[in-house]
């Protein structure tokens, strides 16, 4: 009879199958799909490369482009040794014994490359911490981030390394990836082409993301290809990338106010409906539409400012998602309308203006003079009412007596401040008449 508690080896199970995204991870940096912008032969890490020169790096760019396996390559290529660490199950003691395993490394002749997932983790201190080992050679910093490194990095840290951006994969990389995931299962997709597109369109530029979708739909059991309505039952689309305090918060409502600024409806009503698919607030585009109406459309078209306070109000009233439709009309007026950032501009220099000149006193003749001392002291002397004049403009001064007159509002040849344009020239015509 067998001892039950017998201890002895026993015959090894067959290893379990690694998932196809570690499969397929690239062995050497030309195997890589993408990011030409930095691995080309005249690419940063290309020049770097061939000259035999590495310095410390931090790739910025979404999920799933390739930032973990380019750094593991670069220390294979460079023949230094790899140490992968996260910041955020890594703390200080972690930290220092990592340096310390680095400095031991260095003194039996081999460097070190460490690399740091989600740097921008690390607070300040934290991130200070590097810098000697940095400075030293003991380690060569390759950190990688999602979030905008100018934000969220010391610029202490930032000046000892080379920021590079990696892209989200287009769908050529991706239909490359999609080719190279074939080849390594022995067997096409069981999907027609427009369904082939839709998977590699639900991927969102995430290549790991989509090798895990070409291993799910692989291990399917169909007779036929299946099209894209099929597909769409079988697997979920993935979420859109939107962090509403990140990068994509500030990128898309540049996106969109730049849309509308461009009088491009289609675009803005685009960067809008992605907006609101993330989880944007509508309350927080009203505030921003409004903004547009005051900042590019100004006086060229009065109106403008109304209509978007009224959506905003409609939208209030209503809600989601009936209200949305408001804050979309109102959209669509302001990239029609004629625009105009004269006064923004004028407003800007005036406040300029205003802080060069301090305490420079009103001139006295157009204050008040309640009390018979101020009238001794001259205020109020001479000040022509401009409703006696004949066309109701005396053309007086209205500045300081030590500044020199300026022209801070400048209307533009569009919509209503054509017509203000007029009037301004109008009265600079009359005010030169009747200074001299």
């Amino acid at each position: 009879m067998a001892d039950l508690f017998d201890t002895g080896a026993t015959t090894p199970s067959a290893e379990p199958p690694r998932p196809l995204a570690d499969r397929l991870r690239p062995k050497t940096l030309g195997e890589v799909i993408g990011q030409e912008q930095v691995l080309g032969p005249d690419a940063p890490l290309g020049v770097m490369l061939s000259s035999g020169s590495l310095s410390s790096l931090i790739f910025w760019g979404p999920p799933g482009v390739g930032k973990t396996t380019i750094a593991r390559l670069l220390a294979q290529e460079t023949d230094l040794h790899f140490v992968q660490i996260s910041a955020i199950f890594t703390g200080v003691p972690e930290l220092k014994k990592v340096f310390e395993a680095a400095k031991i490394r260095r003194r039996n002749g081999q460097g070190t490359l460490l690399f740091v997932d989600e740097i921008h983790r690390f607070n300040k201190a934290q991130q200070d911490g590097f810098l000697p080992h940095m400075e030293d050679g003991t380690i060569l910093l390759v950190g990688a981030t999602t979030e905008n490194p100018s934000f969220e990095l010391n610029a202490a840290l930032l000046s000892r390394a080379q920021v590079l951006v990696l892209e989200r994969l287009g769908l050529a990389d991706l239909e490359r990836l999609t080719q190279r995931a074939e080849k390594e299962l022995g067997r096409a997709l069981p999907l027609m082409p427009a369904a082939r597109d839709a998977l590699q369109e639900m991927a969102d530029g995430d290549g790991r993301a989509l090798l895990n979708l070409v291993e799910q739909v692989a291990a399917w059991k169909v007779e036929d290809p299946l099209g894209t309505e099929a597909l769409s039952n079988r697997l979920m689309r993935r979420a859109a990338k939107y962090d509403k305090s990140g990068d994509e918060h500030y990128n898309l409502i540049s996106a969109l106010h730049k849309s509308v600024r461009g009088s491009d409806p289609d675009a803005a009503l685009y960067w809008f409906a992605r907006m609101l698919t993330g989880g944007e607030d509508p309350r927080y585009l009203a505030r921003r539409i409004t903004r547009m109406a005051v900042e590019d459309i100004g006086l060229a078209d009065p109106q403008a400012q109304t209509i978007c306070l009224h959506a905003w109000e409609t939208y209030e009233r209503l809600g989601s998602p009936e209200g949305e439709l408001a804050l979309a009309q109102a959209l669509v007026y302001l990239a029609l309308a004629p625009k105009s950032n004269g006064a923004y501009v004028g407003y800007k220099a005036a406040m300029k203006l205003a802080k060069q000149t301090g305490s420079e006193p009103p001139p006295k003749h157009i204050l008040n003079a309640p009390t018979s001392l101020m009238k001794d002291q001259g205020y109020g002397a001479g000040y022509a009412y401009d409703h006696d004049a004949e066309d109701g403009f005396s053309g007086q001064n209205y500045f300081p007596d030590g500044v020199k007159r300026p022209v801070l509002y400048q209307p533009v040849e569009r919509g209503f401040e054509r017509e203000l344009k007029k009037r301004l020239e109008y009265f600079a015509k009359l005010r030169a008449q009747r200074n001299t």
